[in-house]
């Protein structure tokens, strides 16, 4: 849509470079649509944008690093208009136009008014995507954590162990327990315990691979998820994490230094399930072998 947006604008404004900006659900500036943009007129369209978001206001000028309001290292013309819906300003236009020697301005006061004309549809139909975007994004995640939720795992091990199956490659499944988590909410309180949870989801999804879903399965248990990885792999992924969170001191930065560990049953297809309920099954039973003998360990379903 953002793309169809700059089509339409560089029809009625001769403007080689345009970079379209707009503030996603979680306040986060995305590009939506670039275009003819290269070093050093990527920088500058950026800035541009960043500043008009911040003010709300029609940037205009026609040597950027004579205005002085952006940084800029070259002569470029630029023109950066707010998307506003609503009210409030949820992206940014520009235009910007590397200005050679001896050439007309091709960004005048008249493409300004142009470029308005066509804004405000644009600016709405904007945030409706961008809605619709970060509506789907919550559904499937957890709200505190921002980890995917234990309702999309479900989704996703049902379709991934349907591949493994066709395929015959393995999938691992790891279910976490944090130990003693239960005297931190007894002890200091629920916000305390939300905080915690954030931070140990942090160290998991860090300690994890690109290729592994992480998502917290429900209340202080995550879930991994590992495509293609056998039961050494799994363990070798489980044992990064166990270590990473027995050596963190949580909740430093509320005055405490809280030490934790965790306990971890892996569960590989077609080693001990064929199923994705017979996975979930067997890594939460293994799961709970540990929390039987002492926790702050790994063990593996059916060894």
């Amino acid at each position: 849509m953002a793309e169809a947006v700059v089509a339409r604008l560089a029809d009625w404004v001769p403007a080689p470079g345009w970079l379209v900006l707009a503030v996603d659900g979680g306040g986060a500036a995305r590009v939506m649509a670039a275009t003819g943009l290269g070093p050093p007129l990527e920088a500058t369209a950026a800035s541009v944008a960043a500043w008009v978001m911040r003010n709300g206001e029609v940037f205009a000028a026609a040597d950027v690093a004579a205005d002085r309001r952006v940084p800029a290292t070259e002569p470029v013309a630029a023109l950066g208009l707010p998307l506003g819906c609503r009210g409030r300003t949820v992206g940014a236009v520009v235009a910007v136009d590397r200005m050679a020697s001896g050439a007309a301005p091709r960004l005048t006061p008249g493409t300004q008014g142009a470029v308005l004309a066509l804004l405000e549809p644009a600016a709405f139909a904007l945030e409706s995507a961008l809605r619709i975007e970060r509506a789907e994004a919550l559904s499937v995640t957890d709200d505190l954590t921002q980890l995917y939720n234990s309702r999309y795992l479900s989704q996703v091990l049902r379709r991934e162990t349907k591949r493994a199956s066709r395929s015959g490659r393995p999938l691992s499944l790891l279910f976490i327990d944090l130990d003693g988590f239960k005297a931190i909410n007894d002890t200091h309180g629920h916000l305390f315990g939300s905080r915690a949870l954030v931070e140990a989801a942090r160290v998991i999804r860090a300690s994890a691979r690109e290729t592994d879903m992480v998502a917290r399965f429900g209340g202080d248990e995550f879930s991994l998820l590992l495509p293609d990885t056998g039961s050494d792999g799994a363990v070798a992924v489980g044992e990064r994490i166990r270590e990473r969170i027995a050596a963190t001191p949580f909740l430093e930065g509320d005055g405490l230094s809280i030490h934790l560990t965790v306990s971890i049953g892996v569960a590989t297809l077609p080693d001990v399930a064929a199923s994705a309920d017979g996975l979930v099954q067997a890594a939460d039973e293994a799961m709970y072998w540990v929390k039987d003998r002492g926790k702050n360990g790994i063990h593996v379903a059916g060894s």
